[in-house]
């Protein structure tokens, strides 16, 4: 089965031991928090999590999302689970079938052969497609393992991790996330949306819970889409607008 090419930022090898996080400026740290606080209020956190998928499936859906309308992405996933029984059935079907199955995402000629080939890794080293045992895992650890697939980076890694029924405290972070935080001078300008991760987790507490960081993806992500636009972006009604320093030079 060939494999396409990544579909996630580069990232540095890693082992089965994760590197410890960056510490964060003090500053960025209050910041990062200051953030949290004005944006829970405007989207109601605790925000109800979006999917209860075992960590295969979410893992499926999640290479599916990737520079994918939500909607797109969901009627995807909605058509491979209708056509194969099990992931099992989808890793032995013709890739042209997968492909066909999943016409609506962007760039399905990669995300077909990309899917069989993850979905083929994640049963050869666990011996099944069974990810459960990563609940008894460090977050870390459980990041170190999935992208040490080839095709799992950081952002896919952390959704399976929080998005699905494991709920572990991981923070991923979409192009939205990542806008806004770049805007606000969380990361710098030239800091990709897979780098970002380790940063933006440091900024945050350690002890924080599963719903606390999936909260925090959460209200910069909607806030990326419904007011720090890609272009144009709302600054006028931007509730960050004070700590911003984007809104002061709009």
């Amino acid at each position: 089965m060939a494999v396409p090419h990544r579909l996630e930022a580069p990232r540095r090898p890693r082992s089965a031991k994760a590197a410890p996080e960056p510490a964060p400026a003090p500053d960025l740290a209050e910041k990062a928090l200051a953030v949290h606080r004005l944006l829970c209020p405007v989207y109601g956190c605790p925000i109800p999590y979006f999917h209860a998928l075992d960590p295969v499936s979410e893992l499926v859906s999640s290479l599916l999302s990737h520079r994918t309308r939500n909607a797109d992405s969901g009627r995807a996933f909605k058509a491979l689970r209708a056509r194969y029984p099990d992931w099992a059935t989808l890793i032995a079907a013709p890739t042209a079938e997968v492909e066909a199955t999943i016409a609506g995402v962007t760039w399905p000629e990669l995300k077909a052969p990309r899917i069989q080939a993850v979905l083929t890794a994640v049963m050869e080293r666990a011996g099944g497609l069974d990810l459960g045992f990563l609940a008894g895992m460090e977050v870390a650890a459980a990041r170190a393992w999935l992208e040490a697939i080839p095709g799992i980076g950081p952002k896919t890694s952390a959704a399976v991790l929080s998005f699905s029924v494991l709920r572990m405290p991981a923070l991923p972070v979409d192009s939205h996330h990542h806008r806004v935080a770049q805007r606000l001078g969380l990361i710098g300008p030239r800091v990709d949306v897979g780098p970002s991760h380790a940063i933006l987790r440091a900024q945050l507490p350690a002890d924080w819970s599963a719903q606390d960081l999936y909260d925090n993806h959460e209200i910069l992500m909607l806030h990326g889409q419904r007011v720090c636009h890609h272009r144009n972006p709302a600054c006028g009604r931007c509730v960050l607008a004070e700590i911003c320093p984007s809104a002061r030079l709009a």
